[in-house]
């Protein structure tokens, strides 16, 4: 999860969210550059008290201040598509979880078996213990197998919210009336925090979300668990 003074995104989970890392290194790094030379030109024109009819006047360098935002433009927006498509690529999911948005909670429902569902409220301030995290922790956690394609398909019953957890490299619009679906492979286990990520009224701050990762003997105990809980 992220920490006080943190510059750069929260360590990635998944293997989406590495991709989208090192995008981000790749699109600073060109805009480094850019700026890098533009602030050097500046410098130069302001400072230099010579001209060259050459630079004033010359088709070779309108041609190279054409082509070359063109090929930058072309360098940056290839892996963005490229990253764009597997975000949305969903092949074979050993697990579907349907995530339903309320005023101001979560409820999971585990599609694949029966009668497997909760509601995931935040944990007042008061009953926290030692250890757990303000504003972040639940009382039911979101638990998934570790190396296993999770779908999450995402609605809400009454406005909009937002199902979003940084490190997974997932955020997903919950509507009303409306399934949307992602999808994200846990490379480790852990437990990763999000919140709702959509203005959704008077307690929109206080509807975390809490993915907890296990290997898939684990999950498969804590799955009897909650159905012979139920």
């Amino acid at each position: 999860m992220a920490h006080p003074t943190q510059l750069g995104f929260q360590d990635a989970t998944s293997p989406v969210m590495e991709e989208l890392i090192h995008f981000h290194d790749h699109a600073l790094m060109i805009v480094f550059l850019i700026s890098t030379l533009v602030l050097y030109i500046l410098v130069a024109m302001v400072t230099t008290k010579l001209t060259d009819k050459y630079i004033l006047d010359s088709q070779e360098i309108e041609v190279i201040w054409t082509v070359l935002p063109a090929v930058i433009l072309i360098l940056i927006a290839l892996p963005s598509l490229r990253i764009l498509y597997l975000m949305d690529e969903i092949n074979d999911p050993h697990l579907t979880i349907k995530a339903v948005g309320h005023q101001w909670y979560w409820s999971y429902e585990y599609t694949d078996y029966q009668d497997l569902g909760f509601d995931s409220y935040m944990i007042p301030t008061q009953d926290l213990t030692p250890g757990q995290f303000r504003l972040l922790e639940a009382d039911h956690r979101m638990v998934v197998p570790i190396d296993a394609p999770v779908r999450v398909l995402v609605t809400a019953e009454d406005v909009l919210h937002s199902w979003a957890v940084p490190t997974l490299g997932v955020k997903m619009d919950a509507v009303p009336g409306r399934l949307n679906q992602t999808a994200f492979i846990s490379s480790r286990p852990g437990v990763f925090y999000g919140q709702c990520s959509e203005i959704c009224g008077a307690n929109h701050s206080f509807m975390p979300i809490v993915v907890e990762a296990v290997p898939l003997e684990h999950f498969e105990d804590w799955s009897t668990f909650m159905l012979q809980d139920a």
